[in-house]
């Protein structure tokens, strides 16, 4: 009898003491504002920033200040937020709004592409360009403008969870996101199209192009 005790006793002893090393093991999840994931241990949440060990220098630390965190998932369970709606702040959405605005912006950051953005701009850059027209960024340019104002469709294919297409702070997450790689990708494609525009008509068909236009009526 006392020997199954002993048993029992050393059995849960040992089991107390593995989960204790599990969880001392177990990394936490940072979810940051701006959709981006951090999975890390946490080893200090003090002086208005969360600390970690850099997991490219473990001798070094990286601290996230809290309006930069929307919550931390700690390997035991526990969550604990540092956004909370506050309108005097900008913090105009519910909490729960907030987290499918940045599930839009980490699937927009994710999964869409802007090539025909990119396309575009490069081709209105080249044929600018290849006229040698003085004010030929302003065609490439503008189109990066417009990239950043004109609807946004989602591609099913981009979407991790189908149901989140059902709240509109996704929507605008994942928009807020999308337009901004519009216009960056708009912005490199009329930079390179513009240059090589450039390049063919300085080297190649600005004598073939008339010096003046006389236009006769």
């Amino acid at each position: 009898m006392i020997k199954n005790n002993l048993r029992t006793l050393f059995c849960l002893i040992s089991l107390s003491l593995f989960s204790h090393t599990m969880m001392a093991q177990a990394k936490d999840t940072i979810l940051l504002m701006n959709g981006n994931k951090v999975v890390e241990r946490v080893i200090d949440t003090l002086i208005g920033a969360v600390t970690i060990l850099d997991p490219e220098k473990p001798t070094a630390k990286l601290h996230y200040e809290y309006d930069e965190i929307y919550c931390v998932r700690y390997g035991s369970g526990l969550k604990d937020y540092y956004y909370s709606q506050d309108s005097i702040s900008g913090n105009y959405f519910t909490r729960d709004e907030m987290e499918y605005y940045i599930f839009g912006e980490r699937d927009a950051r994710k999964g869409f592409k802007a090539r025909g953005c990119l396309i575009g701009a490069g081709i209105t850059g080249l044929v600018s360009g290849g006229f040698g027209l003085f004010f030929a960024p302003v065609f490439p340019y503008g189109y990066m403008g417009l990239s950043g104002i004109t609807k946004v469709r989602i591609k099913h294919s981009t979407i991790s969870n189908p149901n989140y297409i059902e709240h509109d702070a996704y929507i605008l997450g994942y928009e807020r996101v999308a337009r901004g790689k519009r216009r960056i990708k708009a912005l490199i494609g009329g930079t390179i199209g513009l240059a090589v525009g450039y390049g063919l008509y300085f080297g190649v068909l600005k004598d073939h192009f008339p010096a003046t236009i006389k236009i006769s009526f």
